[in-house]
């Protein structure tokens, strides 16, 4: 059986990071934006930071969430396959990979500290 809490968090990140690049290609600055995300789902900061962590997404909040992001009803609760990484995570992927090669033991336990440093300060 399915689960639709993670499912629904899962698919509410995917809109997010949707969300996101397209504002970041159009040029919008990055400061702000899991605010105005919030604001199209018409809900608070708080409770997006609330469900980016731990909050069960209930069935009334998973259908506004799809109506206002234009997806059909219940589409947040449909398990996905992860994605093909988009052309920004492709990009970062090799950009990784690049200084990972170009580096040695010293540096690429560098890398991994800073990336851990970046997981730890997004929550």
């Amino acid at each position: 059986m399915p689960n639709i809490t993670v499912a629904r968090r899962q698919n509410a990140l995917a809109l997010f990071q949707d969300y996101a690049e397209k504002a970041l290609a159009q040029g919008t600055p990055p400061k702000g934006l899991e605010q105005t995300f919030a604001a199209t789902l018409q809900i608070s900061p708080s409770m997006w930071s609330q469900i980016k962590s731990s909050r069960p997404i209930g069935d009334k909040l998973a259908r506004q969430i799809e109506a206002m992001t234009g997806r059909p009803v219940g589409w947040l609760d449909a398990e996905r396959k992860d994605a093909s990484p988009t052309p920004a995570e492709t990009a970062f992927l090799e950009l990784a990979l690049a200084a990972w090669r170009a580096t040695n033991s010293v540096g690429r336990k560098a890398l991994r500290e800073q990336l851990k440093a970046s997981i730890a300060n997004a929550g």
